[in-house]
């Protein structure tokens, strides 16, 4: 048990202060492993959320990977309904698709990312998940 009292197998890490701008509530990063393919845990304290973004890349590049650890989240593409994400849920977000992802507001969240290697691989960041929005989903750990 940590600190926090977010059961989970993969370290909490440091506030994520060098992307706070990118993200509403306190999130945490643990970077696991480096080199071609960087996988890092990222938690999140219930509410927060990272804002809209799309990862770019060419030649099999830019796709996000989430594996849900712990806790309970969201992920939302632009224009289609939020999934609910619990330990064990895989979300493979096509390079170019535009998204969020974050915590419930009433649970803690955790999750593997990674980006698939290639050519041109970026982050565009967008505008926040508004409270109105975020705030019409289920509470409780319900899905949408």
């Amino acid at each position: 048990m940590t600190a926090h009292g977010f059961d989970q197998v993969f370290p909490l890490g440091e506030k994520n202060d060098a992307y706070a701008e990118y993200f509403i509530g306190q999130s945490y990063l643990a970077p696991l492993v480096s080199r071609s393919v960087p996988v890092s845990n990222v938690s999140f304290e219930p509410g927060c959320r990272n804002n809209w973004h799309i990862h770019h890349g060419t030649g099999g590049g830019g796709d996000q990977v989430l594996l849900c650890t712990a806790g309970s989240g969201w992920y939302q593409a632009e224009g289609e309904d939020p999934v609910s994400m619990e330990p064990g849920t895989v979300i493979r977000v096509p390079a170019g698709t535009k998204h969020w992802h974050g915590a419930k507001a009433d649970s803690w969240f955790s999750h593997l990312a990674f980006i698939t290697p290639g050519e041109d691989v970026s982050n565009e960041w967008l505008e926040p998940v508004t409270d109105e929005a975020y705030g019409e989903l289920p509470k409780n750990g319900a899905s949408a």
